[in-house]
């Protein structure tokens, strides 16, 4: 819960050493991750000893904390105005400038969160991690340190999430507090909902329906003003409807060998 909010650590790390220090994108989006795990590292450690709803409440207030900041200390983030004139991300002297190169860069950094994704999915990790969740009593009795466990993939995660947000960034040359709201972190959760929880290409899949079926009110001349409460209705919808009728997402998740 709450990435948004790691999502915006790495878009305001990566603007901010991009256009203050000089530094170059990639460079920029790895302290960015950096920073994102650090921060997650320290929220961990308390919020993962609690479950249930009690987790999802301590989520959003971190998220709620992260708005907050960026929204009053102006002299860093330029408050509720945001940061215009982000540098596009470049790369031995070639600049990612047309949809076509961004689009390249967007499908290897996307590959690589999956790469590690799955790395992780598969490796004795990733069984624990499994095991952990199926029954996480009987994961501390036969001596695994689950709290450990929690925080290691905790931060992967978030990582991953500032990665994003990095990348968000260096596309769109702005961004602001509200990209990065509680509506973000709901539209990630419901895509991995839709796509299928456990699976990686379940995320994959949630994240194309969940951009493209909106994308059909462009062809029903809605007018602006009413096609984004439309979207956000939408993906309610659409959450509500898997969670009752398909809990298990698109894509099941694969058996583990």
């Amino acid at each position: 819960m709450a990435h948004a909010g790691f999502m915006a650590i790495g878009a305001y790390a990566t603007a901010l050493l991009t256009m203050k220090a000089g530094a170059n994108f990639f460079v920029a989006a790895a302290v960015g991750m950096g920073i994102a795990a650090c921060v997650a590292a320290v929220l961990a450690v308390p919020t993962l000893k609690v479950t249930g709803d009690h987790y999802i409440i301590a989520s959003f207030g971190f998220q709620v904390i992260i708005i907050s900041v960026l929204l009053n200390w102006p002299a860093l983030t330029n408050g509720p105005f945001g940061i215009s004139g982000i540098p596009r991300p470049s790369l031995l002297g070639f600049t990612f400038a047309g949809y076509r190169s961004l689009l390249a860069l967007a499908v290897v950094l996307a590959g690589l969160a999956g790469w590690v994704a799955w790395r992780i999915a598969v490796s004795p990790f990733g069984a624990v991690l499994r095991a952990i969740r199926e029954d996480e009593a009987a994961a501390r009795s036969l001596g695994k340190d689950v709290t450990r466990f929690k925080v290691q993939v905790f931060v992967v995660g978030c990582a991953l999430a500032a990665l994003g947000g990095a990348f968000y960034a260096g596309v769109t040359s702005f961004i602001d507090p509200p990209s990065f709201d509680i509506h973000e972190s709901i539209f990630i959760l419901a895509l991995v909902i839709i796509g299928g929880k456990g699976n990686i290409l379940g995320s994959i899949l949630g994240a194309f329906v969940l951009i493209l079926l909106p994308e059909t009110l462009k062809f029903l001349a809605v007018p602006s003003s009413i096609a984004d409460p439309l979207r956000r209705i939408l993906y309610g919808v659409l959450l509500m409807v898997f969670m009752r009728f398909l809990p298990a997402g698109l894509l099941r998740e694969r058996p583990a060998r």
